[in-house]
């Protein structure tokens, strides 16, 4: 799951320390740092979705797991106790760090057909959406991984990955996007997206994996 972490020290106007991360994102503080913290768990931007943190110091820790969940992390005592703030708490200390965050990068995953270099209709389906984002972004960065089931040899899916990869940033190109904002990779069949034997046909795996930033 996605969460977002918003922080302020108490003796400061404003801390804008945000960060999105997959799983639990982890809050420390130590005897050395400012006397108090606030903590508090935002939902992801783009899909409403609230993670979890932990909030935690030598003395102990807490759990933030509900929107706008929030803790006082202090050097020498236990964090906490757990408080939901209502948005406009959030908005009156957080709002203006918010909006000057860029956009939340956006993740698409589009299938290939077996052997081939060719997207299915349904991933085919998907382009204009990502060009359409892609465009609303002021300064678009796009990368574009390649990936590819376990038939045939690792080395040919490493190229077979980056033949995928260039493809797509092909349409992209072809449709009007700056070259130079789209970095291509290839990872062959190192990260399956499910896990399965050699020579193992499975669609799900022959994939790219777009990040607009």
């Amino acid at each position: 799951m996605n969460a977002r972490i918003a922080s302020v020290a108490t003796l400061a106007a404003l801390a804008g320390a945000l960060g999105v991360a997959c799983g639990p994102k982890q809050v420390s503080t130590t005897p050395g740092q400012m006397a108090e913290v606030l903590v508090v768990l935002l939902p992801d931007s783009d899909t409403g979705t609230t993670g979890r943190a932990v909030v935690s110091n030598p003395s102990g820790s807490v759990d933030l797991a509900a929107a706008r969940a929030s803790a006082v992390a202090r050097p020498s005592r236990r964090p906490g106790p757990v408080t939901t703030m209502s948005e406009q708490e959030v908005q009156r200390l957080f709002g203006a760090a918010l909006s000057a965050m860029p956009p939340a990068p956006r993740h698409f995953t589009l299938y290939f057909r077996l052997n081939s270099n060719e997207l299915t209709d349904e991933s085919r389906a998907l382009l204009p959406q990502i060009l359409s984002l892609v465009r609303q972004r002021a300064v678009p960065e796009v990368l574009v991984v390649g990936h590819t089931d376990t038939i045939g040899a690792s080395r040919v899916n490493v190229d077979l990955g980056m033949n995928r990869a260039t493809t797509v940033r092909n349409v992209l190109v072809q449709a009007g996007l700056d070259a130079s904002t789209v970095e291509v990779t290839s990872h062959g069949e190192r990260d399956l997206l499910f896990q399965t034997p050699d020579e193992t046909a499975e669609p799900r795996n022959r994939r790219v994996e777009i990040a607009v930033r």
